[in-house]
């Protein structure tokens, strides 16, 4: 048993299953499923490097944050909500329409994409930073007050999933709730003023995620944005490890220690207008949009970011398939990830350690755009074959590396094996691989395949000999056997 404090929690350990799932479909739906839009902007990474804290929050790519945007005067979102729906039609009258259209909603073919899409756990918003909940919950809004869907949409979708055998996890933005105390977020500064305090909020959020993990046991408790300070987060995760065997936590649990009055909250917004006035003088690396590091987590989650090395720490990738987390109906082809792209990261992303959890934003009604379900089906397809290499693995002592052609690849262990995953086609069917050590290789498989291919080895290097017809394949798997060994510093 766990008991409320954070030594005995940091002991928890992050479950096997976990580590072993790879890959997680993200599904964000809620009010803004309504309307549906947000700018055509690069991602929210490259937006905030170039632009700075305040472009970015201005021309938003997020669709979910649709009631934030549509507040900031002047903004794409705000122009197109006058546009379409008038200039006082207030956010909240998206709550019928999207009650109406979510109570037919067939769930089973949310569960269907996720198991198409080769995914082990999905991950729920129950509730984003507008404040409605997705559950009939007995704890009402304390400003909204019965602020939540008709029909138990975390509870049915929950069933759905799990019918699949598929984990369920559920997201709630602790961090934010903008109806709470009326926050608008247009300046650096706001990321930190709009988070709620006080003791009425912390009991809020607190009993909000007792009652989750109560009703639902969610496999994932994913937080956003941070925790208010306060209350007792350690016999919260105490709650859950005890209730949910093999739970885990994300890393979105912050406590801000900042204390709270006119002299402070003068102090952060000076702080956050030098920041967006020496934006062009900092250096990129340090413009990442990022999250700090909580007392416990189980894993991190780094949002549309990469990692260049592999991380000791379980972590794991948010990201959408387009832009935006939540369904955007302003979002063309091009800015949807292509198939080819989504193998290629997720096989990136594995061989660090890290997870992959793929953002889809259903409509109103629970439907997934085409458009954004062909990438998902594409990378379950390919999974089907090559899922030897990924489910279950662990890094390899290297994770990436070049042929001498220059076609990147990728490394897993996983199993009897140590596999390659060359990441596109390569420039001719021989391909020498300098950081493996050949002089180990007794055989060559190529996954999917039950043939042996050729191999040499000449001064240590590997040299492998693809057949003559091999499909055209976003990532070809080489099986290398277990006894394979790395020639460390030969990465290139």
């Amino acid at each position: 048993m766990y008991e409320g404090t954070w030594e005995s929690v940091g002991a928890h350990e992050v479950p096997v299953w976990y580590e072993d799932a790879k890959l997680g479909v993200f599904i964000h739906w809620g009010l803004y499923s309504v309307p549906g839009w947000a700018p055509r902007v690069p991602d929210i990474q490259e937006l905030l490097v170039k632009s700075g804290p305040t472009r970015m929050l201005r021309e938003n790519p997020y669709a979910e944050w649709y009631l934030n945007t549509m507040q900031i005067e002047g903004s794409p979102t705000q122009l197109h909500h006058a546009r379409v729906y008038g200039d006082d039609y207030p956010y909240d009258n998206f709550a019928k329409t999207f009650d109406d259209a979510s109570i037919g909603a067939n769930l089973d073919a949310v569960a269907d994409l996720c198991q198409a899409a080769g995914a082990r756990y999905a991950v729920l918003t129950t509730k984003h930073h507008d404040g409605f909940a997705l559950w009939p919950s007995a704890v009402r809004h304390p400003v909204k007050g019965e602020y939540h869907s008709s029909r138990d949409l975390v509870g049915d979708l929950s069933d759905a999933v799990r019918a699949k055998r598929i984990r369920m996890g559920l997201y709630y933005s602790g961090g934010y709730d903008w109806p709470y105390n009326n926050a608008v977020l247009s300046k650096a500064a706001d990321a930190v003023l709009a988070v709620p305090h006080g003791r009425r909020y912390v009991e809020y959020v607190t009993s909000h995620w007792r009652e989750l993990i109560e009703k639902y046991q969610p496999s994932v408790l994913w937080n956003d944005i941070s925790w208010p300070s306060g209350g007792n987060l350690a016999e919260l995760f105490a709650y859950y490890y005890n209730t949910v065997e093999e739970g885990v936590v994300n890393d979105r649990w912050v406590e801000p220690n900042l204390p709270r009055n006119g002299f402070t909250d003068a102090v952060v917004r000076g702080a956050g207008s030098l920041v967006q006035l020496l934006w062009p003088f900092i250096p990129d690396r340090q413009k990442r949009l990022t999250f700090s590091t909580p007392k416990h987590c189980d894993f991190r989650t780094p949002e549309y970011d990469v990692l260049h090395t592999v991380s000791q720490r379980k972590w794991e990738l948010a990201r959408g398939v387009g832009h935006s987390f939540g369904a955007n109906r302003h979002e063309q082809p091009e800015d949807i990830i292509s198939e080819t792209e989504l193998i290629q990261m997720f096989c990136d992303v594995v061989s660090k350690n890290g997870n992959l959890l793929i953002g889809v934003g259903p409509r109103p009604d629970g439907t997934i755009p085409e458009v954004q379900q062909a990438p998902l089906r594409g990378l379950g397809a390919w999974l089907a074959a090559n899922g030897e290499a990924i489910y279950g693995s662990r890094p390899w002592v290297i994770t990436e590396s070049v042929t001498t052609g220059g076609t990147p690849l990728r490394f897993t262990r996983s199993g009897e094996g140590v596999y390659v995953l060359v990441m596109g086609m390569p420039a001719s069917r021989r391909i020498t691989m300098p950081a493996v050590d050949g002089s180990r290789v007794r055989r060559v498989r190529l996954v999917g395949s039950d043939g042996l291919l050729e191999f040499s080895v000449d001064n240590g290097e590997l040299t492998v000999t693809l057949p003559e017809q091999i499909p055209l394949k976003a990532v070809t798997t080489l099986d290398l056997g277990a006894e394979v060994k790395a020639r460390l510093g030969r990465t290139r």
